[in-house]
């Protein structure tokens, strides 16, 4: 059991060294340097300014276009900053993105990678991309501690993006910027502890160095140890970020260099329906919500290594090159124990499985953007290309379930199971199992006439997508009467290659209103038919993902706001039907989304909005489900967060926050569903001046009535929502 208030001698006496050295180097002569704040931030490459209060941007980067304004594009995007991130005490990318009306979080399948749902479809954290590459960053949780701003775009987006690495994200994708210096130095540290006695440090530090301030250096170090608020479960966490960038005359160049350990003992996991034969009629009653039905001898743990490169040149005045790449190596292992519930009441049985996961993955992109006037037509070309390759390594134990039953009710200890049913490949040496290369271009162009008051956009991206799968190591998987050779090719390599066009169209009715519509698409690898069926190994094509969105955006400059309507139609998963696999039908997500943020009063700061969505499956198997509503999609979600100055007492800030979520179906047959829950959240801080430093003080508490629900039925698997939880930190900046 790891310490319930745990010592940190190491980071300790790097805080207090970087201190020192603070105080004991030269003074920094700010005056030497004539910084242009407005020319640094229209710069290209530059990140939009933020709406006043600093909470949210005015767009972000969305891919091979770069970074764009949101009132310029045909789509949605919303940017969190490092505000958001600090005064929230958001410690990974779900507290950020849970400030959303279009996202809600969940569970991945058996472990505690997270799910983001976007428009009412699954994002996995493989798909999350680090500055516009993907497969760059840690997998299953990422903290925050190291990235200046969350973006989230809103919708399919496999041209701007390419084709995801898993295939998720057709909903919408997040992006995260790394810190950077900033030209005002950076010296800040910040203890953290948690009402269950979870502690962690975090030191940032930041400088710019040399003539004008060129070159730049960010470092981020960080680590959390301790109980969660979940009953009997304990966390630890390292990561250790570095950033460093120059800034020249036409040429940018940056490099980001990280590192992230997590483990968690104790899980807590989403919960699984029974089969037929233990069919659950009924969704039980969420347990307390601090309730830990999981067992003592489960553990996750994953350990990423990353970094990329990114160099910017301007080739004149008008036109830029990029080239960026990037690679990560993963190392993974657990034990995992799923509840799989045993008819109404609760009770449930809990297996066993022991996984091994390594990844090694490459990432780089390429492009030229730039801006040509032909007579009264101007013209914003985009032409990028991008390539990821993958390999993944794996092994497992899966274990029959433990004699004795428990449920989700009570904490009833099982012993670990031994009774193997299968297993695949060497534990301690796991064979390769798969491999990924995907391959695009992309080129667009946004046409502008009467002055860019009306924007038209429309490009193409030829993607090729190439998988192999391979046998787990002398086991065929799933039959071990069947064993195979070592490292043997599952099959034929998947490769198929597709065009994903986009169309888009912008009218700034006036300087503060735009009006837009859009046509694009997302794209994921088609199902490959099991070796049990007649047509074993057919590869289907990939499946498109199309959207229709329109809507109207607000900018008066201290705040803003959106409008969207929008139909999501993405393809079926295969399945079997007699003796063949086959794949028909479609779900169709469509909905109504607002979003209001910014400070539309001098000292009182809003992020607010709402999402209002219905589904619709189409074409099922047998037409049993034509009509019924998709899994884990909720009728609606609402967001309040308010942030407010108090008047007469300077420093003092409060805050609180609102999330609801309408209900949602478990089953495909639409027979069991979660209903509707609400979350409060409120928080205080306290900025002062100590011995001539800044110094914040903060205090949050999340689910402050310490509601029990169940969150999300994501994959129909059931995510309990987090129990009250109380958070202090202290930020100086010495």
């Amino acid at each position: 059991m790891v310490s319930r208030f745990p010592t940190r001698p190491a980071l300790l006496a790097v805080c207090c060294s970087a201190s020192l050295m603070t105080h004991a180097a030269e003074p920094i002569q700010l005056d030497a340097t004539d910084v242009n704040a407005d020319a640094i931030m229209q710069s290209p490459g530059a990140l939009p300014e933020e709406y006043a209060g600093g909470q949210v941007a005015r767009g972000g980067q969305m891919g091979v276009l770069g970074n764009q304004d949101n009132m310029d594009v045909p789509f949605t995007m919303t940017s969190y900053t490092s505000k958001v991130i600090e005064d929230q005490q958001a410690e990974d990318i779900g507290d950020v993105l849970a400030n959303d009306p279009s996202v809600r979080e969940s569970f991945g399948f058996g472990n505690q990678s997270k799910i983001f749902v976007i428009r009412g479809l699954p994002l996995a954290g493989d798909d999350i991309s680090f500055n516009g590459l993907y497969g760059i960053l840690p997998r299953q949780i990422m903290s925050t501690d190291g990235v200046e701003r969350v973006e989230v775009f809103k919708g399919p987006n496999a041209f701007l993006n390419g084709v995801s690495p898993t295939g998720t994200g057709l909903g919408g994708n997040v992006n995260l910027q790394p810190k950077r210096a900033g030209d005002l130095p950076t010296r800040r540290y910040t203890q953290d502890i948690s009402s269950d006695g979870r502690i962690g440090e975090h030191l940032d530090i930041g400088q710019r160095f040399g003539e004008d301030n060129r070159f730049g250096a960010r470092l981020n170090l960080s680590q959390r140890e301790g109980e969660t608020a979940v009953d009997d479960q304990d966390q630890r966490t390292k990561l250790f970020v570095a950033g460093l960038d120059y800034r020249g005359d036409g040429f940018r160049l940056s490099t980001d260099i990280g590192y992230q350990k997590q483990r968690v003992n104790h899980l807590r996991n989403s919960v699984r329906l029974g089969t037929a034969a233990n069919a659950t009629t009924k969704v039980p009653t969420a347990p307390d919500a601090s309730h830990n039905y999981g067992q003592d001898w489960s553990y996750s743990e994953s350990e990423d290594t990353f970094g990329m490169v990114r160099g910017e040149w301007d080739l004149n005045e008008s036109w830029t090159a990029y080239l960026a790449g990037g690679a990560r190596h993963t190392r993974e292992h657990g034990t995992y124990g799923t509840p799989v519930l045993v008819g109404n009441s609760g009770r449930a049985t809990i297996g066993g499985s022991d996984i091994v996961h390594g990844e090694d993955n490459t990432s780089f992109s390429a492009g030229l953007n730039g801006r040509i006037q032909t007579g009264p037509l101007s013209h914003q070309i985009a032409l990028g290309a991008s390539t990821m390759w993958a390999q993944q390594e794996n092994a497992y134990k899966f274990y029959r379930s433990t004699a004795g039953n428990t449920t989700i009710y009570d904490n009833v200890k099982l012993p670990r199971p031994t009774d193997v049913s299968s297993t695949g490949g060497e534990m301690g040496d796991p064979g390769v199992t798969g491999k990924t290369r995907n391959r695009s271009i992309a080129v667009s162009d946004t046409v502008g006439v009467f002055d860019d008051r009306l924007l038209l956009t429309y490009g193409i991206r030829r993607q090729q997508l190439r998988v192999e799968n391979y046998f787990y190591d002398g086991t065929f998987p799933n039959s071990p009467t069947n064993p195979s050779k070592d490292g043997s090719r599952s099959g034929a390599p998947y490769d198929e290659s597709v065009t994903t066009p986009v169309y888009g169209i912008v009218f700034k009715a006036t300087d503060s209103v735009s009006l837009y519509a859009n046509r694009i698409e997302g794209l994921a690898q088609g199902p490959v038919a099991p070796s049990n069926v007649e047509n074993a190994g057919q590869a289907f094509p990939p499946g498109r993902t199309k959207q229709l969105e329109a809507g109207i955006k607000l900018d008066m400059l201290s705040f803003g706001a959106s409008l969207a309507a929008f139909r999501i139609e993405k393809p079926a998963d295969g399945y079997v039907q007699g003796s063949q696999y086959l794949r028909d039908g479609e779900q169709v997500n469509k909905g109504l989304e607002l979003s209001v943020y910014g400070e539309p009063i001098e000292g009182l700061r809003l992020m607010a909005g709402g999402t209002r969505m219905t589904s619709e499956l189409k074409n099922t198997a047998g037409g049993s489900a034509d009509g019924n509503h998709a899994i884990g999609v909720p009728t609606f979600q609402l967001n309040a967060s308010v942030d407010w100055d108090v008047p007469g007492v300077p420093g003092l800030a409060l805050n609180a926050r609102m999330l609801r979520t309408g209900g949602q179906y478990v089953d495909q047959a639409n027979t069991l569903s979660l209903p509707t829950w609400n979350r409060f959240d409120a928080g205080a801080r306290y900025s002062l001046r100590v011995a001539e430093k800044d110094l914040t003080l903060r205090v949050n508490v999340e689910n402050i009535t310490d509601k029990n629900y169940w969150a999300s039925a994501n994959g129909g698997y059931l995510t309990q929502g987090d129990p009250r939880l109380v958070k202090f930190s202290g930020t100086i900046d010495f």
